[in-house]
Parts: C-alpha cells; sequence; structure tokens
C-alpha cells in the first residue's frame, strides 16, 4: 500500500496583499511552500508528492526541487480553475491502485507536525479515511449585523488538511461531483455528497492555514521561537 500527498498550489492568495501567491512568499529565506513540502520529505510514510500548480509557476517549483533535495516529488502537474479541479488533476496523473492512500494537504498550511500527519494515516489506513480536525473552542453565534442564536460547540469542529482516502474512493467521490455539477469546500464534502462516513482526527492550532497578512505574521512570529 503506498501513501501519495497531493499539494494543490494554484490558489492566488489574494487576502494577503501581496502581488505573490502567498505559497511563495519568502520566510526567512524559504518559500512557505518549502516548509510545507518538507514535512511530506520527511515523513517515511509518504512515498509520492504530486503538486498542483499554475504552470507559470513550474519552473520556481523546479528549482525549489532541486535546492531542497525533495526528491519525493514525482509530478508537477496543471492546477485548475477551482481547487477541486487542481485536486482532480492530481489525482487523475497518479499511478495509484484501488487501495492506495491518497492525500490532500494545503501548500499555506506548513506546520502540521509529524504527529498528526502520522496518526491520520494510520487512521485512514485502518478505518478507510481521516480528516484533521480541530473541536471549536471559541461561542458560535448565528447573525447578519447582529446576534440570532447561538450554536452548541459541543459537536463542532474545523476543518484542517490533511484530509485522506482510499484512492478508489476519492475517484469515486470526485466523478459523482463532476457528474452532479457538485462543488465541494473539500475533499471531505465530496466524500460525504458520495455517502462516505468522514472519520474526524484531531489536528492543532498550529496547523492553521496562512490566508491574510495576519496569518503570514503569526507565522513569522511562530518561527522566530521554533
Amino acid at each position: 500500500m503506498r501513501t501519495f500527498a497531493i499539494i494543490p498550489a494554484g490558489g492566488k492568495g489574494k487576502r494577503t496583499g501581496k502581488n505573490l501567491p502567498k505559497q511563495y512568499l519568502k520566510i526567512f529565506g524559504k518559500e512557505i511552500i518549502v516548509y510545507t513540502l518538507e514535512v511530506f520529505q520527511k515523513s517515511p510514510l509518504i512515498d509520492e508528492i504530486i503538486i498542483a500548480a499554475e504552470p507559470c509557476y513550474f519552473n520556481k517549483l523546479l528549482k525549489i526541487k532541486e535546492k531542497y533535495k525533495l526528491n519525493k516529488i514525482s509530478q508537477i502537474i496543471p492546477g485548475g480553475k477551482e481547487r477541486q479541479d487542481s485536486v482532480f488533476n492530481a489525482l487523475s496523473a497518479i499511478q495509484a491502485k484501488k487501495t492506495d492512500i491518497v492525500l490532500v494537504h494545503d501548500a499555506a498550511r506548513p506546520f502540521l507536525s509529524a504527529k498528526i500527519l502520522s496518526e491520520a494515516i494510520i487512521a485512514a489506513k485502518k478505518k478507510g479515511n481521516a480528516v484533521v480536525c480541530i473541536k471549536a473552542r471559541d461561542t458560535l453565534i448565528n447573525g447578519d449585523g447582529c446576534v440570532e442564536n447561538y450554536i452548541n460547540r459541543d459537536t463542532v469542529y474545523y476543518v484542517q488538511t490533511p484530509q485522506i482516502f482510499k484512492y478508489a474512493d476519492l475517484m469515486v467521490a470526485f466523478e459523482k461531483a463532476k457528474a452532479e455539477n457538485f462543488i465541494g469546500t473539500d475533499e471531505s464534502a465530496l466524500a460525504k455528497n458520495a455517502g462516505f462516513m468522514v472519520n474526524i482526527v484531531e489536528g492543532s492550532l498550529l496547523n492553521f492555514k496562512i490566508t491574510t497578512a495576519d496569518d503570514i505574521d503569526v507565522f513569522k512570529r511562530l518561527m522566530k521561537k521554533a
């Protein structure tokens, strides 16, 4: 059983206010995507890494692969219009058996720990899939300009990545979504839409996605303390 890591990296990252997509921004001399890729490069549980990106960044990614000795990167393929399209392009490009494991992780989520990665992969191999989430800690409300009602947070989670599935199951989920023109927020939404029970694995607040300029500041501060 092989484990493939798909890294969708086609986002524009406009909410950071930078001219360059966030995953390619250099922090302390290293692109954010490199910090992410190194987690999978170092993991003995990962066999291959596939990156889906805009073709104009292929050369940059090839240079990154060589510079940081990221030899598990087996393919860099064109991304699509939506994240869902990018992941499907990567999924279609790999040579996998039905029971192989496919993992999808955000390019700009660089603080995934080796422990959480290992626990999620082990859970997916045992149960068929696993999605990393963190339990809601703050008060949650519904409202538009004012509070309408409060949501019971006891069964509410914030979804993170990696999201891990058997290759055959993920293909079924993507093909069903394509046939129905269904656009999900992530792979777990597609799997749920296809009728699969999706298993939760506890994540970490540190495993946040860099989205805004504030997130970049937090990343820098955490890196200084590391």
